[in-house]
């Protein structure tokens, strides 16, 4: 386990992290297979070491517990990179193929993440206060756009986990492919929430709110009046995410926009895809707490975004933050986990994190960006 007064460093957290590094090596096998079924089943591999709940160990004869998705060839490289740090057998598969560049500029795009098992760690040590006061998700994903669970079903769930309200972000209609909703589609899931909440009757608040996308320009799409009729919007880049150029300005015109609360998964980066938006983040950060506009960790495993390392730059620009999942189901809601492991290592403090505010506090915040003005 990793040891320390009080926190670990990311790059600690990082360089004692056995299961990114067997999950880094297995990525590095399924890109070299020909096959596609073995492809698929190096990548299955990795993905479930990546979520494993505790950090990977050797039995005592030198063998491997059963683990979901890992076979036996799978197994053999776990064991060799426990042993050694490295396995044999992927880097003379690389050799062999000659794909050490290839292999090189994905391993680039695997900085800066960590396994579960590691965030859980990080969470033992220094997240007893951070997960005492976290209150609420503030951006999760329902049925009505690329969701796999109702609103209804995410609100339970979240209130299993003692949380005090969540925010439901579902998309707007420029992302097609994530079935966006539509002014009048959204305007119905707001019906919809208003009636779940009067159920509920004070015991939970559902947020209705929106994931807007940010366009080439910093342009949302969700229109100003509109964002005015919502408790919540998070402004998010979805598209020219490989586009090696500074896209600065695009992300300063986003969070000095009227009515956006939250910027969402800033970089947009992905686990071993692509490194995501190249901008000048010490001034967009700045721009940022100008305005009053917290700057996301996102919690999903593949994105960590912004990752602790970032993280500090934003706390040292004074940024607020939100500390959300992305939950696409039920069974995403632990990510909030990974974005509290994260908030942990930038040594991010609870006051400024707005998931900790209580509702009351929360809804002055909402209230004032949607004028357009800092808390």
């Amino acid at each position: 386990m990793l040891r320390r007064s009080r926190f670990v460093s990311h790059h600690m957290a990082e360089s004692l992290d056995p299961n990114a590094t067997v999950a880094a090596a297995l990525h590095d096998l399924a890109t070299l297979q020909t096959v596609l079924q073995r492809r698929r089943a190096y990548t299955q591999a990795a993905t479930a070491v990546l979520g494993l709940a505790e950090r990977l160990t050797a039995r005592a004869d030198g063998t491997l517990a059963p683990i979901a998705n890992v076979g036996a060839s799978a197994a053999r490289v776990i064991l060799e990179v426990l042993a050694d740090g490295v396995s044999p057998t992927v880097e003379r598969a690389i050799a062999a193929y000659g794909r050490q560049a290839a292999i090189a500029r994905a391993r680039e795009l695997r900085v800066g993440f960590l396994s579960r098992a590691v965030a859980n760690e990080v969470l033992a040590i220094a997240g007893a206060e951070l997960r005492a006061c976290y209150q609420g998700d503030l951006q999760m994903h329902s049925t009505w756009s690329d969701g796999r669970d109702s609103v209804r079903a995410m609100a339970a769930a979240c209130l299993a986990r003692g949380y005090r309200y969540a925010a439901m972000t579902d998309h707007a209609a420029a992302l097609p492919v994530a079935h966006g909703l539509s002014v009048e589609r959204r305007r119905a899931q707001g019906e919809e929430i208003a009636r779940l909440n009067q159920e509920l009757d004070g015991t939970f608040q559902v947020l209705a709110g929106v994931e807007a996308n940010i366009g080439a320009g910093g342009d949302l799409d969700v229109a100003a009046c509109e964002r005015q009729t919502l408790a919540l919007v998070v402004a998010a880049p979805h598209s020219g995410l490989r586009d090696a150029h500074t896209q600065t300005s695009r992300m300063l015109e986003a969070v000095a926009g009227d009515g956006v609360h939250i910027l969402g998964h800033p970089r947009g980066r992905k686990y071993g895809v692509r490194p995501g938006v190249s901008a000048d983040w010490p001034r967009v950060f700045a721009t940022a707490a100008r305005h009053g506009v917290a700057i996301e960790i996102d919690g999903d495993p593949s994105r960590q975004d912004i990752d602790g390392s970032l993280a500090t730059q934003a706390v040292a620009a004074g940024c607020l933050f939100a500390l959300d999942s992305d939950a696409h189901s039920v069974d995403e809601l632990w990510y909030a986990d990974m974005a509290m492991a994260h908030a942990r290592l930038a040594e991010i403090p609870a006051d400024r994190i707005v998931n900790c505010w209580p509702l009351d506090r929360l809804r002055a915040w909402l209230a004032a960006r949607a004028r357009g003005r800092p808390e």
